[in-house]
């Protein structure tokens, strides 16, 4: 796998280079279907196209969670109606410092679907304008479908059955509060799963909003012979995927389903406090 991050400056150079690179914007709002778009549309990043949380990069909500994976027939057509294919680098970033919907993207683009080359921008679009990057409003640009079909990898990621019958470490990335149980503003049920660690994913982030050096996230994130990675909905889970790909080590699975499939098996064990 390539260096999963780009520097501002790196991909100024990149788009002015000889191979520049497929740019997808990914800002989302949760609760607000439409917002990502309509950021998009406002102000974006020159010639790059919208990545949406909701319909491109997860099925509606149900039986496997509030964010579970699409097929991989609609991935597919996602991808080739961005154009994107392996020959072609690309970029992915958001306002979020990745927490939403970029890691979301760079996981599904680099691990399941197996693009030789995806980076996140660090420190999102803030970082581009900070930089002094130009911006650019409405639809700049036009993309030639590509025909690519990944070869999916379904390695990289986990079942909630098959999570209850392992003892792999689990490593949450909500809040400490959610992990506890002290509060739970979304999912019918507080806790989390037994033998799970906390690790938010805001801790992987600097305070200006860029990712923490990989000596420091390699000392900081869980480490076990086996991880498996899950959030509420299975979309910041992939932020810590990220960090530990930034970090050089080896990558945890994905549990797609998260928290909001968990506790919709009453049956299921929850746990409370840590």
């Amino acid at each position: 796998m390539n260096q999963p991050l780009i520097t501002a400056g790196e991909l100024e150079d990149a788009l002015e280079g000889t191979r520049p690179p497929r740019l997808l914007d990914c800002r989302a709002r949760l609760g607000d279907l439409d917002a990502g778009h309509g950021l998009w549309w406002q102000a974006h990043l020159p010639n790059s196209r919208h990545l949406d949380l909701d319909r491109d990069l997860a099925s509606p909500p149900g039986a496997g969670g509030r964010h579970p994976l699409p097929d991989r027939q609609r991935f597919t057509e996602v991808l080739q109606r961005l154009g994107v294919t392996p020959e072609v680098p690309v970029v992915i970033y958001d306002d979020m410092g990745g927490q939403l919907a970029a890691a979301r993207a760079w996981w599904m683009l680099a691990c399941w679907a197996g693009h030789p080359e995806v980076q996140v921008l660090d420190g999102g679009i803030q970082a581009w304008l900070a930089h002094g990057g130009e911006l650019h409003e409405g639809d700049d640009v036009a993309s030639s479908p590509s025909g690519w079909c990944p070869d999916y990898r379904d390695d990289t990621w986990t079942t909630a059955d098959a999570l209850q019958s392992s003892g792999v470490l689990r490593v949450d990335a909500r809040s400490r509060e959610r992990f506890r149980g002290d509060v739970e503003p979304i999912d019918p049920v507080a806790g989390h799963i037994p033998g799970a660690v906390c690790r938010p994913s805001a801790d992987n982030l600097e305070e200006g909003g860029r990712f923490k050096s990989p000596g420091r996230l390699a000392e900081e994130l869980p480490q076990a012979d086996e991880v498996v990675a899950y959030c509420g909905s299975g979309v910041t889970a992939c932020h810590n995927i990220l960090a530990y790909a930034i970090a050089g080590k080896p990558l945890p699975r994905l549990y797609p389903g998260s928290w909001s499939e968990w506790v919709q098996d009453p049956t299921r064990p929850v746990a409370t406090g840590g």
